[in-house]
C-alpha cells in the first residue's frame, strides 16, 4: 500500500492506482474496463474525492464510477486502505504485473493536483496568464479529431495568440503520418486561416518528427526547412533499459529541430520510457538552443516536475504543450503548466510565453544553425 502521507496529499492518485490494480487482476474484460473507466474518472476530478462524501457517509454520484469502484473508494476514505483490492491481489497470479505497474506511476499529477498547483500562490513559476499558445497538437490530417479551423476557434476561446499544429511525420505510419504532399496542402489551408484571422490568431506550421533508434529523424534537412515548429520525439525502443543518451543528444543537435518532445516517452503504469544521462541531454539542448518539452497528456506528463527542475538548473528552455488530439484535450496544457510551476520555471524560459514574433525569430535562427 502507498504511504499514509501520500494518501493524505494525493488521495485521488492513491485511489486511481488501486482501481487500476483491481483492473489488472480481472478475468472479465467488462470488469477490467469498468475499473479503468472509474480510475480515469477519479484522476479527472477537479478536487480531492473526499469532498464528494455526503453527510450520511455515502459518495455523491460521479459519472463512470459504479458500485464496485465506489466500495473501494469508501474503504480508502474510511480506513486508508482497501481490503477489497488486497484480497483480489492476494488471490491473483498477476500480482508481479501489478507491482511493476505501481513502480511506473511516480510524479504523475491528478487533475485535482493540477488545479492546486495552478492556484497555489506560494509557487513562483509560470502562471496561466503568462501562457500565449500551445505548440504540440494533432489534427485530422494525422491521428487527431480536430480540424485546423476548430483549432483556431478553440485557441481563441482559450485566449491564445497562437498554436502550432504538429501532426506526425510520414515516417510514423502507425499514427497516420502526413506525406510531404499532404503537408503542402495543409500549409495552404493554414495560410488561408491565418489570412482570415487577420492578426487575432496565428496558426503555426509544425510537425512531430520521429527520432529513430540511432538519433536521426524520419525527415530530410530540406523538408524541415519548410516547417516553423519541429517537435522531435522518440516513439520506439521506449521499454529498453539500455542508455539512449547518444540518441537524444544527436536529435537535439540536428539543425531544424526546435523542441525535444516528451523526452522519455513514458506512459503511466505501463512503461518507464527512455533511460539516459539526462544531465548530458539537457547540456546538449542548452548548447544547441533546443527547448525540452513538458507534455501535459495525463498519461505522459513528460518531463515531470522533478526532471524539469534538473533541466531548469542546466539552463534549458522549455515548451509546455497539451499534445491534444481533440479540442477537449487542449486543457492538458494546464497539466504541463502545473509541472512547470512545481519546478519553479519562470515564464521567460518558456517559449509558449513569448510573443509570436519573438517565437518565430527564434525558430528561424534555430533552423539556420
Amino acid at each position: 500500500m502507498p504511504s499514509r502521507n501520500k494518501t493524505i496529499t494525493d488521495i485521488n492518485g492513491v485511489i486511481e492506482g488501486l482501481l487500476r490494480d483491481l483492473a489488472e487482476v480481472q478475468t472479465s474484460t467488462q470488469s477490467r474496463w469498468g475499473y479503468k473507466r472509474a480510475a480515469a474518472a477519479v484522476r479527472s476530478l477537479p478536487e480531492p474525492i473526499d469532498r464528494y462524501l455526503q453527510p450520511n457517509g455515502t459518495l455523491r454520484k460521479i459519472p463512470n464510477i459504479g458500485p464496485s469502484s465506489t466500495k473501494v473508494i469508501l474503504e480508502v476514505l474510511r480506513g486508508g486502505s482497501s481490503p477489497t483490492v488486497e484480497q483480489a491481489l492476494a488471490s491473483s497470479t498477476r500480482k508481479p504485473e501489478v507491482e511493476r505497474s505501481r513502480g511506473l506511476r511516480d510524479n504523475f499529477l491528478t487533475r485535482a493536483q493540477v488545479q492546486a498547483a495552478l492556484t497555489n500562490r506560494k509557487l513562483k513559476g509560470v502562471s496561466l496568464r503568462d501562457y500565449r499558445g500551445d505548440l504540440q497538437m494533432h489534427s485530422v490530417w494525422s491521428d487527431g479529431t480536430q480540424t485546423l479551423e476548430s483549432i483556431v476557434t478553440a485557441g481563441l476561446a482559450r485566449g491564445y495568440q497562437y498554436s502550432a499544429v504538429t501532426d506526425h511525420s510520414y515516417g510514423l505510419p502507425i499514427a497516420n503520418g502526413v506525406s510531404m504532399d499532404d503537408l503542402a496542402r495543409q500549409h495552404q489551408e493554414i495560410d488561408a486561416l491565418n489570412k482570415r484571422s487577420k492578426g487575432r490568431f496565428r496558426l503555426l506550421k509544425g510537425i512531430e518528427a520521429n527520432i529513430l533508434a540511432d538519433g536521426s529523424l524520419d525527415m530530410q534537412d530540406d523538408e524541415l526547412q519548410a516547417i516553423e515548429i519541429v517537435v522531435a520525439a522518440p516513439h520506439s525502443a521506449l521499454r529498453s533499459s539500455a542508455p539512449q543518451t547518444a540518441r537524444l543528444v544527436k536529435a537535439v543537435s540536428r539543425r531544424g529541430v526546435h523542441i525535444l518532445g516528451h523526452p522519455r516517452g513514458r506512459k503511466y503504469g505501463t512503461r518507464p520510457g527512455v533511460a539516459a544521462d539526462w544531465e548530458a541531454v539537457f547540456t546538449a539542448a542548452v548548447r544547441t538552443g533546443v527547448a525540452v518539452e513538458i507534455d501535459g497528456d495525463p498519461s505522459r506528463q513528460d518531463l515531470d516536475h522533478q526532471l524539469a527542475r534538473q533541466a531548469a538548473a542546466a539552463g534549458c528552455l522549455f515548451a509546455l504543450d497539451s499534445d491534444a488530439h481533440s479540442n477537449a484535450e487542449l486543457e492538458y496544457a494546464e497539466t504541463a503548466i502545473a509541472h512547470a510551476r512545481l519546478a519553479g520555471i519562470p515564464p521567460e524560459r518558456i517559449i509558449n510565453c513569448w510573443p509570436v514574433d519573438r517565437l518565430l525569430d527564434w525558430s528561424k535562427e534555430r533552423s539556420r544553425r
